[in-house]
């Protein structure tokens, strides 16, 4: 049986943590997202070291693929279910400067 490679390791570690992140976002417990978006940073940042150092054998290569896919597919689910919350916070965030800058102008209302 063929050695399991560490970019093979850290690629099962982001598949695992990206997963985690779309089960919080399915859950809508945003507040857990952004250490988790941490820690699988923090592994992006390991694979780009030791990608270009390490040769994947046939097999490896094959379940590095499987699991970019996966990943790549949870990502895309955390995506679509965080710009909507994003745009929501934005679009009250600018409500909030329309209502601060009027009041300025004009007073508090009556």
């Amino acid at each position: 049986m063929a050695t399991r490679s560490e970019v093979v390791h850290c690629y099962g570690q982001l598949a695992s943590g990206v997963a985690l992140m779309a089960e919080l976002a399915r859950s809508k417990e945003w507040g857990r997202l952004p250490a988790l978006e941490e820690q699988c940073a923090a592994i992006v940042e390991r694979l780009k070291v030791l990608v270009p150092l390490e040769t994947l054998e046939p097999s490896q290569l094959e379940e590095a693929l499987r699991l970019i896919e996966r990943i790549r597919l949870d990502q895309d689910e955390v995506c679509g279910l965080v710009k909507p919350q994003i745009d929501e916070l934005l679009s009250r965030m600018g409500y909030l400067h329309q209502q601060r800058n009027l009041g300025k102008a004009y007073g508090p209302p009556h």
